[in-house]
């Protein structure tokens, strides 16, 4: 248990020991009949319940098995004292109080209630009217039984608002739990997607490099440059990606995907209109494309790609990217499983088919422009389209 955990406890035990303020009720007896034998027995009967109700406070925890002892010890206590001092009854209250912060079932609470009334009431009836030192008068035995279940129902609230806030709590400490384990999954996906596709252009461009370095030494030297000029980009991705603001708009994801196609020998067509996207749609739309891109340039062994926008008529944008390559085993890695968590998490759908070559149809639901998607989108040149290369 830490720091912040153990000073609230603490701070209940101390504000706990204000309830002892009830026991002020045992010495109105000795105070208006004084006597040495009367302030004798409630001085013991006073101490007696300090270390009970210092051993009742310190069981923090709810349904200790010290607690029901002594609650069951402050009932009895009571039964003794009431006869010959009818403060006596403040022990009644007290066990009445304690158990709803014991038990957490209501119904066994005012159970538990109605069986303290009735050993009252028995008690009440057994020693009434005897006319000596112990005697309880019935005026006595209602005032008992009215503050048990005002008091004690009382605190019924107070333990179940208690709980509620306990709940709460924890609920809250489970969402931040479950907040960072998200977190972590989006940091490894899009770190995935943004290393995964820089090193590729890396490892594309360093061949190159090596090849033209005796036949065409100023080529070289040029993609050596690209090679440099692409890690210190790979560098800021990654940097803006565990900030989560990585994506430069859907225009740029395109000119980076038509490059990086162009290097590894791949011709991209495009002749759609760029769709106007929510940023968190086009947060995933950019991801999906270099995901994909990324799998081509790596995998398939492709000579075209060929990308294309379109609006369904069931109100969904469809996204579908295709290349004429070769797989012989689709198998959905870490980049597709995350590129279809991502779709999924916006309502959207992926599939994906390999006949011959493979294509991706995405789907996400038409959402509103946001008002910073809209001015982003503002920013564009409407007319802006990819050409066949």
């Amino acid at each position: 248990m830490n720091e912040v955990e153990i000073n609230p406890r603490k701070r209940e035990q101390k504000w706990a020991w204000l309830w002892l303020g009830y026991t002020g009720f045992l010495f109105i007896d000795p105070i208006l009949e004084p006597s040495w034998r009367l302030w004798l027995c409630t001085l013991a009967v006073f101490i007696t319940f300090l270390g009970v109700f210092a051993s009742y406070i310190r069981a923090t925890d709810e349904g200790h098995p010290t607690r029901y002892w002594m609650i069951a010890f402050t009932f009895l206590l009571g039964l003794i004292t009431f006869p010959w001092n009818g403060g006596g009854s403040t022990f009644f209250i007290y066990a009445a109080a304690f158990l709803p912060f014991t038990i957490q079932s209501k119904r066994h609470v005012l159970a538990l209630f109605v069986v303290e009334s009735i050993a009252i009431v028995a008690e009440g009836f057994f020693f009434h009217a005897r006319g000596h030192f112990l005697d309880i008068g019935w005026p006595n035995v209602f005032i008992a039984i009215l503050l048990l279940f005002i008091i004690g129902g009382s605190n019924i609230l107070f333990a179940e608002q208690r709980r509620s806030n306990a709940r709460l709590l924890k609920a809250q400490d489970e969402i931040e739990q479950l907040a960072a384990v998200a977190e972590r999954e989006r940091i490894a996906r899009d770190l995935h997607d943004v290393l995964g596709h820089t090193l590729s252009v890396i490892v594309l461009k360093a061949e190159l490099a090596g090849r033209l370095i005796e036949r065409d030494p100023q080529r070289a030297t040029q993609e050596i440059a690209d090679v440099e000029r692409t890690a210190r980009t790979a560098l800021s991705e990654v940097r803006e990606a565990i900030g989560g603001y990585r994506s430069k708009g859907l225009p740029a994801e395109m000119e980076r995907a038509r490059t990086t196609l162009q290097t590894a020998g791949v011709t991209l067509a495009c002749e759609s209109t760029l769709p106007k996207f929510t940023a968190a749609e086009e947060t995933v739309v950019c991801l999906a494309v270099r995901e994909a891109v990324t799998n081509i340039v790596r995998h398939a062994k492709a000579t075209h790609c060929r990308i294309s926008f379109t609006a369904a008529t069931d109100g969904h944008h469809l996204l579908v990217i295709s290349d004429d390559g070769i797989h012989s085993v689709l198998h959905e890695g870490n980049g597709l499983r995350g590129m279809r968590e991502r779709i999924q998490s916006l309502g959207g759908r992926l599939s994906i088919t390999n006949d011959p070559g493979v294509t991706l149809h995405i789907e996400l639901p038409h959402a509103a422009q946001s008002n910073d998607g809209q001015r982003n989108t503002d920013l564009r040149n409407k007319d802006q389209r990819c050409v066949t290369l």
